[in-house]
């Protein structure tokens, strides 16, 4: 039977034709090419942000630091706001994350329930939301009506249900059997219960898409605290903080500095510059996620492809 495995596997190498040959080179070539384009951006700003500032200004860095030095990381983490709004950042990014998965993912599978009469009426009123708005002055207003401007919760609440996580969730466990949902209720379970101990162990690949999308989303944020808590320094994110630092190095630049220096360090070798502040800034707004995603990346793309598909 080895044998005839072996036969098998001879008689398809031969069978490939030198179109097949053709093919396989492009693909390798494409992909490589690709890879080399994702990676580029992001190793670039990684040796900008470990190369001397001064010398940086020179220009010619790309994969490899110059002059290496850590002076540009040391100047980030001197500010006591830095790791304040880190702690802030990945408050907002872990209960957001949880609360988003779990309040979207029981609103996903009340809408499956077939006994539910408005499940149709409800999922339109979702969907036009992904379409329209009330606009960003109405929704400052409902955010100070609802006195949630000066506090953390500004970030959490808007956008407890994500309209397009809800459709994923939903499409995934209609996918699931009915016959293992019944099987709870036969036992004596509500609907609460069968949620909690059936539903969502059953969609744990989609939960972690979900996961990963709102964590990102958290994550990125800037923009709702320069609206809701841009004067309360003990609100602020790592992300407003880092555009805090692009905007005064975009003011530095346009003012006409010929050397664009930003002092704080004791001694001119220790000077940074607004394009090493980008870098770094960029680098340690960065890792946290990069690290994250390796955990959840077989779960996303299987929720991606089930969820995709049923859909």
């Amino acid at each position: 039977m080895a044998s005839g495995s072996v036969k098998a596997a001879k008689r398809y190498k031969i069978k490939k034709s030198t179109g097949d040959h053709i093919f396989d080179i492009c693909n390798y070539t494409f992909m490589i090419l690709l890879m080399i384009v994702t990676l580029y951006p992001f190793l670039n700003v990684l040796a900008v942000s470990f190369n001397q500032a001064q010398d940086t200004i020179k220009g010619g860095i790309y994969l490899v630091p110059r002059i290496w030095t850590l002076d540009n990381y040391a100047y980030i983490f001197r500010e006591a706001t830095i790791f304040h709004a880190s702690f802030i950042s990945v408050l907002r990014t872990v209960v957001g994350t949880v609360l988003t998965v779990f309040c979207s993912a029981m609103v996903a599978y009340t809408l499956t329930k077939q006994e539910y009469v408005l499940r149709k009426f409800v999922t339109i009123a979702f969907i036009l939301t992904m379409y329209f708005n009330g606009g960003l002055i109405p929704t400052f207003l409902l955010m100070r009506d609802l006195n949630l401007i000066g506090s953390f919760w500004v970030y959490i609440w808007p956008g407890l249900i994500g309209v397009f996580n809800l459709i994923i969730i939903r499409s995934f466990i209609e996918g699931l059997p009915e016959s293992i949902l019944e099987s709870g209720k036969i036992d004596g379970a509500g609907e609460f219960r069968t949620f909690v101990s059936i539903v969502l162990p059953l969609t744990t690949p989609v939960l972690a898409t979900v996961a990963l999308f709102s964590g990102v989303f958290q994550w990125n944020q800037w923009f709702d605290v320069f609206l809701y808590n841009s004067s309360d320094i003990d609100l602020s994110t790592l992300q407003y903080e880092l555009q805090k630092i692009l905007q005064n190095s975009n003011t530095t630049n346009s003012s006409g500095s010929i050397s664009g220096m930003i002092s704080g360090m004791s001694g001119a070798q220790s000077s940074v510059t607004p394009l090493s502040v980008r870098a770094t800034m960029t680098i340690v707004a960065s890792v946290p996620i990069i690290m994250v995603y390796p955990f959840l990346q077989k779960y996303f793309v299987k929720g991606m492809m089930v969820g995709g598909v049923k859909g």
